[in-house]
């Protein structure tokens, strides 16, 4: 088992089909222990309790820093340590460049990457006393190719936000031990894009990737899986591309 003994967070993994809860279930695979944090708490409780009894869910609003630091001391006093960070949560709004407006602005920047800052600086002070821990961070194929299927300008903006953030924080803690990185992914079928792909939008996507299929939450949770891991010791700073070549460069 590649997480033996090992504890993690995993914001925004309350959802059946998403990333997050993917994930969770792999790293209970994997051995760890996992905490889910999602701002629907009721929801966090029932997803770690589907993972079996040495998992916890927790109620987290990853835009609000009391929230993130209480959720952070919840997970300590029950694991006693925290090993790894998956800073996983995200919402998205389809909109265009000229339609976006301050409120809509905050609330997207708000959640993709003030909470990757919150919830960062809630644990890091926990992995620097045992000098180690990993953090992975959720940014998108948007952030690099300068807009996606689903998400808008501001979203482009905060996910480019977080690749930019998890570096310099790559750079600040390596001293420390902590291992900091990012994963793009291309489109991935969770509930997020669940009903809004017709068979002719899937058709052209498919055309640019050249695996020829979209991903699965899977993908992404093997991603997050290896670089949790001690197979990821020696890479930080690195932002690895889960699309199925949708953009090699």
């Amino acid at each position: 088992m590649l997480l033996r003994g090992k504890t993690a967070i995993i914001t925004g993994a309350a959802s059946p089909r998403g990333i997050g809860l993917a994930t969770a279930r792999r790293f209970a695979e994997e051995g760890a222990r996992v905490a889910i944090l999602d701002i629907d708490g009721t929801a966090a409780q029932a997803a770690a309790q589907g993972l079996g009894d040495a998992h916890i869910g927790i109620a987290c609003n990853v835009a609000d820093q009391a929230s993130c630091q209480k959720a952070v001391e919840a997970v300590v006093d029950g694991f006693g340590q925290i090993d790894i960070l998956i800073n996983n949560a995200g919402i998205t709004q389809p909109v265009k460049f000229l339609d976006i407006t301050p409120a809509d602005w905050d609330r997207i920047q708000d959640v993709n990457l003030k909470g990757v800052l919150f919830l960062s600086q809630a644990v890091i002070p926990h992995m620097r006393k045992r000098k180690s821990g990993s953090i992975a961070c959720m940014s998108s194929v948007s952030a690099q190719r300068g807009g996606g299927i689903f998400g808008g300008p501001h979203y482009s903006a905060a996910k480019a936000g977080v690749l930019g953030l998890a570096k310099a924080m790559a750079r600040e803690f390596g001293a420390d031990g902590i291992r900091v990185n990012c994963v793009t992914p291309g489109l991935v079928g969770t509930d997020i894009t669940s009903g809004k792909l017709n068979d002719e939008m899937k058709a052209k996507i498919l055309e640019g990737i050249p695996l020829g299929r979209l991903g699965e939450a899977k993908d992404v949770a093997g991603i997050y899986t290896f670089l949790a891991s001690d197979l990821s010791a020696y890479v930080t700073g690195a932002v690895i591309d889960v699309n199925g070549g949708m953009l090699i460069h």
